[in-house]
């Protein structure tokens, strides 16, 4: 009885080329090449990707999902602060990358480029999209636009530190990547730190309280 043909689908092709590119080191010659090497069609391939970057920031892309659904599934989740929330992400994140480790260093190398980074696209819409939703606490500035900015500015910076961390795991040796674990914790608290904004409340409060002695007093 003739081996029945296992269907192509967006998910199925990743895999595929996942397993390409760790056997081989390269990408494929062409999507002609690869599509005959599975058993599918160049038509099939076209369907869900429009060339072999497309497929790898599927991969990233993928590994985001899968971490940020994983985490949100947490009996705590919902109870956790925006900094818990990111360092638990950050850890569940690069857990899912050290098991890809060898494809992520095929893919973007231990010095991501310019080239390589295009790859994170769709990664870096999804991730910034996560900080808006974490609802980190930022200052009203009773305006729009500036709030706006502020948002904007927020989600860059998270995802610049994302990038820092990115890079440093890929240049890490040390055991079970423990020293990625320790930048993670330091970087993801010292920067809520530095995004602390009670303090900054509390003088502009004291500001106003003052404002409003003067004009009573006066």
């Amino acid at each position: 009885m003739a081996k029945q043909k296992k269907e192509i689908s967006k998910d199925r092709i990743i895999e595929l080329y996942t397993e390409h590119l760790l056997e081989h080191g390269q990408e494929p010659p062409s999507v002609y090449a690869f599509a005959k090497e599975n058993k599918f069609t160049e038509a099939e391939f076209y369907n869900f990707f429009g060339s072999f970057p497309s497929v790898e920031a599927a991969f990233y892309e993928h590994i985001f999902h899968h971490s940020y659904t994983l985490i949100q599934q947490s009996d705590d989740w919902e109870e956790a602060d925006a900094r818990e929330k990111l360092l638990t992400f950050y850890y569940t994140f690069f857990e899912n990358l050290t098991a890809n480790r060898s494809f992520v260093l095929v893919s973007i190398g231990k010095a991501p480029s310019m080239k390589s980074l295009k790859k994170l696209r769709s990664l870096r819409k999804a991730f910034k999209a996560m900080i808006h939703d974490l609802d980190i606490d930022t200052l009203d500035l009773n305006h729009g636009q500036l709030n706006s900015l502020q948002q904007k500015a927020l989600e860059e910076s998270a995802w610049i530190q994302l990038i820092t961390t990115l890079k440093f795991w890929l240049e890490d040796s040390s055991p079970g990547f423990e020293k990625t674990d320790v930048f993670i914790e330091k970087a993801v608290n010292t920067s809520f730190e530095l995004m602390n904004v009670r303090p900054i409340r509390r003088l502009l409060d004291f500001g106003k309280f003052i404002l409003h002695e003067r004009s009573f007093t006066s």
